[in-house]
């Protein structure tokens, strides 16, 4: 075996606990460096996923491939497992944002048993149980493109015409891309080639935001991690973030949360 072989980590744990205790951290749209899936076992609630707004409930599987921007909020009753997993790991994950409702007993059998046993390596502690793991997330991803298979596009049924899916998702993919940059929605609307009127009503009618609100809540997800988990200067933060000004980035904190990022860092703080 090749010395400098590295496993790449993967991580496994509640969804609360990727939440951090922090209701904002799933609730407001982000996205994530690594690819996600999460296994939701109790409670119900409303995740958006690209641009497109799903139900969710019991037994099912949310897969968010790294860079694809999403929420979730199950409320304080749901529970469920997250894994994730690194990006681009070769293991056959599927490129495209997944939502599968899984009925079969079996199926939903089969998934615990796997998450199970990564946790069982994890906590074991053994010697190369990072590579067992990583084995185990390749029967992950053979479930997971298992039940795509079984189940087709019959049991899906998010909201909004298919056209206005389309581009809702073309431009969460931009959002994604060029939040930081401090572009406006009527720029994004410009090289989606359609009005800012259009945008907005589109992205309404798929996830129950406008793109202007889709936006924000990306800026200021970010923001807000940067500000509560970071010691970087909260100007420095402003500017990586595409604000002109620390007074413009410091009101926009402000209006979206009711405090100033310097009560934000204070209050986060233990």
């Amino acid at each position: 075996m090749n010395a400098s072989y590295v496993v790449p980590r993967i991580s496994i744990q509640s969804i609360a606990q990727l939440a951090k205790g922090s209701s904002w951290r799933l609730g407001l749209q982000h996205v994530h460096e690594s690819d996600l899936l999460l296994w939701v076992t109790k409670g119900q609630g409303l995740a958006v996923v690209q641009g497109v707004r799903k139900g969710v409930g019991i037994h099912n599987a949310l897969f968010i491939p790294a860079g694809h921007l999403f929420s979730l909020d199950l409320g304080k009753q749901g529970f469920g497992l997250a894994i994730q997993l690194p990006a681009r790991s070769g293991i056959g994950l599927p490129d495209e944002a997944q939502h599968l409702r899984v009925r079969d007993v079996h199926a939903q059998a089969e998934i615990t048993s796997i998450v199970e046993d990564m946790q069982r390596e994890q906590a074991g502690n053994r010697p190369f149980s990072d590579e067992c793991v990583m084995a185990d997330a390749i029967r992950l991803s053979v479930w997971l493109r298992r039940q795509m298979i079984e189940m087709g596009d019959a049991d899906e049924r998010s909201a909004g015409s298919e056209a206005a899916k389309r581009l809702s998702q073309a431009f969460c993919a931009l959002v994604a891309r060029d939040f930081n940059t401090g572009k406006p929605m009527a720029d994004y609307a410009t090289d989606l080639g359609v009005t800012p009127t259009h945008l907005t009503r589109s992205c309404r009618e798929a996830s129950g935001m406008t793109a202007s609100e889709i936006l924000t809540q990306c800026t200021l997800h970010a923001a807000r991690e940067l500000i509560e988990t970071s010691d970087h200067p909260l100007q420095n933060i402003g500017q990586a973030l595409g604000f002109g000004s620390a007074a413009y980035f410091s009101r926009f904190v402000q209006h979206q949360t009711g405090h100033p990022p310097s009560a934000l860092r204070r209050n986060a703080r233990p």
